[in-house]
């Protein structure tokens, strides 16, 4: 007897800080929660992008209590209920995990997932289309997990990396590859060598598989956390929900899915053709990681301004200029990132873009709170 059609779901995880983005992002409104690039916010841009493909009432939200309500105010209207509030943050694994039990209960048992990040760019959404409909044909069959690598274009010591096997599995112009490995974040020397080999590609973090599967491969490597999922599962749609969800989240492991499950299950299938595959993604994509992400993405060419707001350059290039209400004048500056709120003022070199994270740790160890 065939299988009944599986419902599709959209887990999109937006519960990121986004700290590298002060002073713009801040606790209640994060990066996926504001307009980074373009004039809709990070987290309207993943909806869209998934409207054609997937049901708006079949897209759920992880996120937090500091978050909650201006995702809320974003989110789309038929799937409300579906926006999941985690009491504490517990990584990637736990926030997938209370999504999956909520899936099964309205789909009645079994249904396919994808779950993405709420604040990456994707400049090919067609394309990000048609091979997230490849990655869920795969995930049909029982036991397979997909995962989108992104084609790496420079030896980045940011990003972690997963090393496919051959021989791939053809869908189409797609080509699937088991997976022999996930890897962290390597030094130079490591990522130089992953980027002339061709076997690896960066994880993207973007994850499809059977609600089942996943659940399975949670009581198999994280069974502390699968426990408590499946205790907290007796209480959704019921006034007890809200009490044990803060009392058993406690006790859940604070592991990203990527180390508690993925790795170990590519492992535990080394040598045969595996369970989880890995499907290269020549999207447009970025993970937008720090405003000198932002000017890169938007620079048509080296030494470029890029004015968000009035302004005037003289004798400058390469800089980064965010002030949507006051006139900037640049005279003579070069690469600078200059981001103006109205209650902060960021100015750093775009090579130290990565470092804007710090000042919020600094902000935080001081308890200046009105500026996080």
């Amino acid at each position: 007897m065939a299988e009944k059609k599986l419902s599709v779901h959209a887990v999109i995880l937006a519960g990121g800080r986004g700290t590298r983005f002060w002073p713009r992002s801040r606790t209640r409104t994060p990066k996926q929660l504001i307009n980074i690039v373009g004039t809709r916010t990070m987290l309207q841009q993943t909806v869209e992008r998934l409207r054609p493909l997937i049901p708006t009432k079949n897209m759920w939200a992880v996120t937090n209590a500091a978050q909650a309500l201006a995702l809320l105010q974003q989110w789309p209207g038929p799937a409300r209920r579906n926006v999941l509030t985690e009491p504490f943050g517990r990584n990637t694994a736990a926030a997938i995990a209370l999504a999956a039990i909520h899936i099964r209960q309205v789909a009645r048992g079994e249904a396919l997932m994808a779950v993405l990040p709420a604040d990456h760019y994707i400049a090919k959404a067609g394309r990000f289309r048609e091979i997230v409909r490849v990655a869920l044909q795969v995930v049909r069959e029982p036991g397979r997990m997909a995962v989108l690598g992104i084609p790496p274009t420079r030896p980045d010591t940011g990003f972690g990396y997963i090393e496919r096997r051959e021989p791939p599995i053809s869908r189409g112009s797609f080509r699937i590859f088991p997976v022999r490995r996930f890897t962290e974040k390597p030094q130079l020397l490591k990522a130089q060598e992953y980027l002339s080999s061709g076997m690896y590609q960066w994880n993207a973090g973007m994850f499809f598989w059977r609600v089942s599967t996943f659940l399975e491969a949670l009581g198999r490597f994280l069974p502390t956390t699968y426990e408590a999922m499946e205790e907290l599962a007796k209480h959704i749609a019921r006034g007890s929900y809200p009490s044990q969800l803060k009392r058993i989240y406690r006790r859940l492991e604070n592991i990203s899915v990527d180390y508690a499950i993925l790795e170990k299950a590519a492992s535990a299938e080394s040598g045969r053709e595996g369970a989880v595959f890995v499907i290269p993604a020549d999207i447009g994509w970025s993970d937008i990681g720090s405003w000198a992400a932002v000017y890169e993405l938007l620079a048509g060419h080296d030494g470029q301004n890029i004015l968000d707001g009035p302004g005037e350059t003289l004798d400058a290039e390469g800089n980064f200029l965010w002030s949507p209400d006051k006139f900037v004048a640049a005279i003579g500056v070069r690469d600078l990132v200059v981001v103006e709120t109205a209650d902060a003022l960021l100015i750093c070199p775009r090579e130290r873009a990565q470092d804007v994270g710090k000042i919020v740790k600094s902000l935080e160890s001081r308890k200046l709170t009105r500026l996080l």
